[in-house]
């Protein structure tokens, strides 16, 4: 499974795809004949009993996912058990190998064999069995998780509550939500800090200094060197977002005071209309430059026009169609969970799934008409081509080139979700050019896109600490609150303390997925972006391309999403966009009117925090 929280984004899940894999009883070779084999044969025997073993596994998270019970939970827990005996063995078995002279893509094979899972366990069976519970119970407290601010008739889940820091303009009751939410999270730190040290544990016994180093291991180079790369990203947007920020603290302080936003500090966390002030875009009404210039009101659109979750799903397929891509199989219709069931607790966190490694495909996500979710399904329809794309490499191919990668692809469709395109399709009407209405246009997608680059890079770095050491258990919180306020400029609506577990009030936290790669799609996706408009011949400013009904784009990109992890990433984005480095350039061409006119807007303000 791909979980993709629409990092709102929803924020899209995820365990990477090879975490989602299926645990059954596969016979591995007995110790005389695995000694005979070759390191070619052995790679190739692996990949066909993982494959099988996706089955098994992919079915038991699938339903624990969309039908949490006691039961559904102590399935997953033990088909991933025998995953991850099967996993470790096989890691063992990998071993004959060192030192020895291989092929290229079977070295490649052996070193992502080891990157398979996000939180390998001991070779102890106690131990590993501890582990999977522990990580199947965490996720299904969380998504259990409700505020119930006057007994059980009144409780409200997170569904509600994300509606509530999204439409209302009552600090107090954005203050309610928000601590509300945040008290889903305490019975899930004494897990999370046993976790931590079993899956330490598990990748030590891997040959990794901790857990945090052994994600870093995934991006074809060395760990040290990945940490000061998302540094040297980061520092290229840095200006654009310390813009946006002195803005929209200006004009949050005109709505509640500047009691409550003071200049030059950070402001409250729940303002933002988002439970993890990651993405903005539902405080657009606030923040609006120009009101009423360039109607961009798509939620209304969708809900007079009668679309559903069906038909916004078929939207964003044609969308794909258009550039090349099949049609989705009959079965991503019959299996898909697209609406939340009403008879049972579903984790509506929007993901992308890829059961069997063929052409079972499915998405998980409650779709409602408005335009966030509008954009979450084109989103996640991005991790299913790619799925697609590569379906037929070898199981251990089968991923993203790097994790960024497979977030990026539905992202990099979502920008060619102009204005002439909604216009195209009907959900806009058609709009005068204008400079009020691109700094309209630029300002909403940057309340998402922008805002979220800071959010997207600390919680990885929090992880990184705690794995290593740096961050005690006794110094959860306290962690999580310096890094959100130097990096976000948010500081907590209400008192925090150690009894508190704020990290885990995130579904990726309880979840075991790695975040840095939304931080790396939100980076890639613009030079995706500009890569693809160059490849259809698009003549003008950046932000006014979109590649719909491009079959030169739409080659272009298949051909990259083709190779899956099957290379080093290096010489995948060099297929695309002619570089070997990742480059937040595109970001500051994309948003080039946006930033001159937030310099202007924000002169003689205090901006910092």
């Amino acid at each position: 499974m791909s979980s993709l929280s629409r990092v709102a984004r929803p924020a899209v899940a995820v365990l990477g795809v090879f975490a989602a894999l299926a645990g059954c009883d596969v016979r591995v070779n007995g110790d005389d004949a695995a000694s005979t084999e070759s390191a070619d044969e052995f790679v190739a025997r692996t990949n066909k009993e993982m494959t099988e073993l996706q089955k098994e596994k992919g079915a038991a998270e699938w339903v624990q996912a969309t039908y949490i019970n006691d039961d559904t939970q102590m399935l997953n827990a033990k088909a991933n058990e025998r995953f991850l005996a099967y996993f470790n063995h096989a890691v063992e078995e990998s071993k004959r190998y060192a030192g020895q002279t291989l092929k290229p893509e079977t070295a490649r094979a052996i070193h992502l064999l080891k990157l398979s899972v996000t939180a390998p366990a001991s070779n102890d069976a106690e131990k590993r069995a501890e582990l999977t519970q522990t990580t199947a119970r965490m996720e299904a407290t969380y998504g259990e998780g409700k505020y119930c601010p006057k007994g059980p008739d009144s409780c409200l889940n997170l569904d509600r509550l994300e509606e509530i820091l999204a439409t209302s303009r009552d600090y107090d009751e954005l203050t309610e939500a928000w601590a509300g939410w945040h008290t889903i999270s305490k019975p899930i730190r004494a897990d999370y800090i046993r976790y931590v040290e079993l899956a330490n544990e598990g990748a030590r016994a891997l040959g990794f200094k901790d857990l945090g180093a052994m994600w870093r291991s995934g991006y074809d180079m060395p760990p040290e060197a990945f940490e000061q790369e998302t540094e040297r990203l980061w520092t290229q947007v840095k200006p654009l977002y310390d813009e946006l920020h002195c803005y929209a603290r200006a004009r949050l302080a005109k709505k509640y005071g500047e009691d409550r936003v003071p200049a030059g500090k950070p402001f409250p966390a729940q303002l933002l209309g988002n439970m993890w002030a990651q993405q903005w875009g539902k405080v657009y009404d606030l923040l609006e430059p120009y009101p009423g210039v360039g109607s961009l009101n798509v939620d209304q659109a969708l809900k007079r026009q009668g679309y559903d979750a069906h038909r916004m799903t078929q939207s964003a397929e044609t969308f794909y169609v258009s550039l090349g891509f099949p049609k989705l199989p009959d079965s991503f219709w019959e299996r898909s969970m697209l609406t939340r069931p009403r008879d049972r607790e579903v984790v509506c966190h929007a993901s992308a799934w890829h059961m069997d490694m063929a052409s079972d495909v499915r998405i998980k996500q409650c779709i409602e008409p408005t335009e966030q979710q509008l954009i979450t399904i084109y989103h996640e329809l991005g991790h299913v081509y790619y799925f697609l794309s590569y379906k037929d490499l070898p199981y251990l191919f089968q991923n993203g080139a790097n994790d960024g990668f497979h977030e990026a692809i539905g992202d990099t469709v979502v920008l060619s979700m102009t204005p002439g395109y909604l216009s195209t399709i009907k959900l806009i009407g058609s709009i005068k050019p204008s400079n009020e209405a691109v700094i309209n246009e630029q300002l909403k997608l940057a309340l998402d896109r922008i805002a979220f680059l800071p959010f997207g890079k600390l919680i990885d770095q929090w992880r990184w600490k705690v794995f290593s050491g740096e961050v005690a258990p006794a110094n959860y919180n306290q962690a999580w609150w310096e890094l959100r306020t130097k990096y976000q400029g948010v500081a907590p609506p209400v008192a925090r303390s150690e009894e508190d577990f704020d990290p885990g009030a995130k579904y990726h936290i309880p979840g075991n997925t790695p975040y840095t790669r939304y931080f790396l799609a939100f980076i890639l996706q613009f030079q995706f972006h500009r890569a693809l408009c160059e490849a259809a011949g698009h003549i003008g400013p950046l932000h006014e391309c979109s590649v719909y009904g491009s079959a030169e784009a739409g080659r272009r990109f298949a051909e990259m999403l083709a190779l899956g992890r099957s290379q080093p990433w290096q010489d995948s984005l060099e297929k695309l966009t002619g570089t070997r480095e990742m480059d937040a350039s595109a970001i500051i061409d994309y948003f080039a009117p946006l930033m001159g006119w937030l310099k202007e807007r924000n002169q003689g303000q205090q901006c910092g925090w």
